[in-house]
């Protein structure tokens, strides 16, 4: 056993948990309790200084950002197919979204959940106010994918084939479930989260992280 997926239930870390199981190779699970504090833990800050969640480890390498290791795991396993060629127009395309996820979508649900973060200590109407623009803006953000899906009327975010940045957006659209206005009520993204939920890599997940319902 080599790598070693440091992970919270339902964090971005599930991206590389399903880009995982999906390649089939060995590995081991090793859960950090957030709720514990264990993500702050001077154990864990020798792996990721940022105390943030996944790490993953591969024989020597240590490696955090989510969009770097699903291009490490893409990159090291590469007959698989989840990445597109070096050099050519689609993996341009694969960058783009890779990074508009991770650069641009996600930020703003992180504002969303911890909005704390961005004001001063003991102001909750100004985190309210956060946790509100955030969500205004994350909706034609969704609406951004969805035009995505509509343009190429392919099954995956980026056309006809599978890729490692399916899972990450997976991930932030589930963290959209319980917004007023979620990622499963636009209709293309709606089908492509039940594809997503079919496969039987994201299934084996699921089940390994205990994830609750409702997944998306």
């Amino acid at each position: 056993m080599t790598i070693t997926l440091h992970y919270f239930p339902g964090n971005a870390s599930f991206a590389p948990h399903v880009v995982l199981e999906e390649l089939g190779v060995p590995f081991t699970l090793s859960r950090v309790d957030r709720e514990r504090g264990e993500h702050k833990s001077p154990e864990y800050l020798r792996l990721n200084p940022n105390g943030l969640i996944p790490v993953l480890v591969d024989r020597d390498l240590v490696l955090y950002e989510t969009a770097a290791i699903l291009l490490h795991l893409a990159d090291t396993h590469a007959h698989a197919g989840l990445a597109p060629p070096v050099g050519t127009r689609e993996r341009a395309e694969f960058y783009k979204w890779l990074v508009w996820l991770t650069n641009t979508l996600q930020p703003l649900l992180i504002a969303y959940y911890y909005p704390e973060r961005w004001v001063d200590p003991g102001n909750p109407g100004c985190a309210a106010q956060v946790r509100d623009s955030a969500q205004a803006r994350i909706a034609p953000l969704l609406d951004q994918v969805e035009a995505q899906l509509a343009q190429h009327a392919g099954p995956w975010l980026l056309g006809s084939r599978y890729g490692a940045a399916d899972p990450l957006l997976l991930v932030l659209c589930r963290w959209t479930r319980h917004f007023a206005r979620p990622a499963r009520s636009l209709p293309r993204l709606q089908a492509y989260l039940e594809r997503m939920l079919a496969r039987p890599a994201v299934q084996r997940a699921i089940a390994r992280e205990q994830l609750p319902q409702p997944w998306v």
